[in-house]
């Protein structure tokens, strides 16, 4: 009896590593000390040491149980845009700049060109939000999980100078709310999407005009990363006194978080256009408008809030980073929460 026997192959972990090499030396910042296969990752903070007061930021997320599309369309090349997309936009939505990311990913085997082709997928959330990725675990886990599934998760630490963190503490009546568009559902609420659509391939492999691509390409649409929007708005010189992540919990759950007390966010229906997809969810599953905008982003990603003054030239720094917002709502007195009329 050996280690193989028991279902855990090393010589694979070995050839996974040597595949995913090239992929995680295209995300090398300057800072980072040392190279993959370390015990831990190193990264150099002298480059930062100008600021006032630097501070560190950091998120964690997984993908959730749209891994399951993944798994059922065996697509895995976009799975890690997800995991990154879900920590670096929090990081980004306090003001930080994101440094470096950790990924995690555990199966039932370790199939060294699907772990490569999954971490490919992080190399490039790690490349579009200009941070490295400075190391990870692939964990094979016999009896824990099916062979061909896997669950992936990663944190990204940033850094910001503490008084550019947006914070809140500098909303107000009066501020316009800005929705930066999503590129889809992203990866929250597919324990619901899941139950609206038939997880069948040949189901999701039905091509829909309005979508332009078949229903299951239009859902493993990758997250949208927001890193370089937010750098061009503060390149900008305009002040962001309020940003949500609009995640799991959709405008409900998510705005709120931005506020202080006496702050109502007040969002304009019409404004908030759903697109395409989020209306043949809407529509197939028989969702309650409320729900739809508890569950899911639909269409917006991100929202800000800034100064009357900073309209025009927050949407025009967010369009200068190849990303599309609209005007959404505004702030106004009242009990802390959000209203959509």
């Amino acid at each position: 009896m050996d280690y193989k026997n028991a279902g855990v192959d090393i010589e694979a972990g070995y050839k996974a590593v040597e595949l995913m090499k090239k992929y995680v030396n295209s995300t090398t910042r300057p800072e980072v000390l040392g190279g993959i296969g370390g015990f831990s990752g190193a990264f150099s903070l002298k480059s930062f040491m100008n600021m006032k007061k630097p501070t560190l930021l950091s998120g964690t997320d997984g993908v959730g149980t749209k891994l399951k599309l993944a798994f059922l369309l065996d697509k895995h090349d976009t799975i890690g845009i997800d995991c990154v997309a879900m920590c670096v936009n929090d990081v980004a939505c306090a003001g930080g700049e994101p440094l470096f990311f950790l990924d995690y990913i555990a199966c039932g085997k370790n199939y060294p060109e699907k772990i490569a082709t999954i971490v490919k997928g992080v190399a490039e959330g790690c490349n579009q939000s200009g941070c490295s990725l400075i190391g990870g675990e692939t964990a094979e886990m016999p009896g824990f999980y099916p062979e061909d599934e896997y669950d992936l998760a990663g944190f990204s630490v940033g850094i910001v100078d503490e008084e550019e963190m947006i914070t809140g503490k500098n909303l107000k009546q009066g501020n316009v709310l800005i929705g930066i568009k999503s590129s889809g559902v992203h990866s929250n609420g597919f324990s619901l999407v899941r139950k609206i659509f038939k997880m069948e391939r040949s189901y999701l492999d039905t091509y829909y005009d309005d979508l332009g691509r078949t229903l299951g390409e239009a859902l493993l649409e990758p997250t949208k990363i927001y890193v370089k929007a937010l750098a061009s708005i503060k390149n900008a010189g305009v002040k962001v006194n309020a940003c949500s992540h609009i995640t799991g919990g959709g405008f409900y759950e998510n705005i709120p978080r931005m506020l202080k007390d006496g702050c109502l966010a007040k969002i304009d229906k019409n404004a908030v256009k759903l697109p395409p997809l989020f209306e043949l969810m809407q529509k197939t599953g028989d969702i309650d408008e409320t729900m739809m905008y508890n569950t899911f982003n639909c269409g917006v990603g991100m929202v800000l809030a800034v100064d009357e003054a900073d309209v025009d030239k927050t949407i025009a720094a967010i369009k200068t980073a190849n990303e599309d917002a609209f005007v959404m709502g505004s702030i106004t007195e009242g009990d802390k929460g959000i209203v959509i009329l």
